[in-house]
């Protein structure tokens, strides 16, 4: 199915754009919304890319996320909010490995997405913006699930995200520090991908590539978030949280 290689982009115009594209397109719903952006270009480029060659070069991108959105995000980042998160999340990195080394990771797919739709389905039936505030105890348990669900899938987004909603941080607070923990988070495994000989410098070509739309998408998705109504953020959060839970169970 995947008989294209990254080699081959340079040769194809078309390719090339769409290419670009996708990545703009990522990158938009994650500043607009927060995250989504590893899920969204996975999902396209690995449909015309072998996966293992799509996951090293998305994560890449990644990277420059936190750093881009920083410059607006720094000051409301929620170090109270972080400090709790992120030992969990590396906690559960290290057991996301050491399940995946053991365990059929596709296995767990379906209890992810029946978790995530879960959440959706509750927080749509109490409405986001008067779910129950929960204790910052909370953060350990889905701090720990989303760390586990990055080693295994890539991307630990959910189980974060449903934290801090519960947390009831503005959309700006909640930007802020769910990029913190994405970019240790990546930072950690671009380290690891590199050890495992993953990484190489015919992908760090495609990156150099594709930063500008990773870039541009960015900048596009920035004016929206500025702009978009606290409620309304928090309904595209949901939606995009559903269209995670139909992937993993699909």
């Amino acid at each position: 199915m995947h008989s294209l290689q990254w080699g081959q982009l340079w040769g194809h115009p078309a390719l090339l754009a769409g290419s670009f594209l996708i990545v703009v397109l990522a990158f938009f719903v994650r500043a607009a919304i927060g995250f989504g952006s590893g899920l969204i270009s996975v999902a396209l480029l690995s449909l015309l890319f072998p996966i293992k060659q799509v996951v090293p070069v998305v994560l890449l991108l990644d990277i420059i996320a936190p750093f881009y959105l920083g410059i607006y995000d720094l000051h409301e980042l929620r170090s109270d909010e972080l400090k709790a998160l992120l030992p969990a999340s590396l906690a559960g990195l290290a057991l996301g490995s050491l399940v995946l080394a053991r365990t059929d990771a596709q296995s767990l797919t379906t209890f992810l997405g029946v978790f995530i739709l879960a959440y959706v389905a509750y927080a749509l039936l109490l409405r986001p913006e008067r779910l129950p505030q929960v204790s910052r105890r909370w953060a350990w348990p889905l701090g720990t699930l989303g760390g586990i669900i990055g080693s295994l899938y890539g991307g630990g987004g959910p189980p974060i995200v449903a934290y801090l909603q519960m947390r009831h941080l503005d959309k700006r607070a909640f930007r802020a520090t769910f990029q913190a923990i994405a970019l240790v988070d990546n930072l950690l495994r671009a380290v690891m991908y590199v050890v495992l000989g993953l990484l190489n410098l015919a992908l760090g070509a495609v990156f150099l590539a594709l930063a500008p739309a990773a870039l541009l998408g960015l900048y596009l998705g920035n004016h929206l978030h500025f702009r978009i109504p606290h409620r309304a953020f928090l309904y595209a959060t949901l939606a995009l949280l559903a269209g995670v839970g139909i992937k993993y169970l699909v």
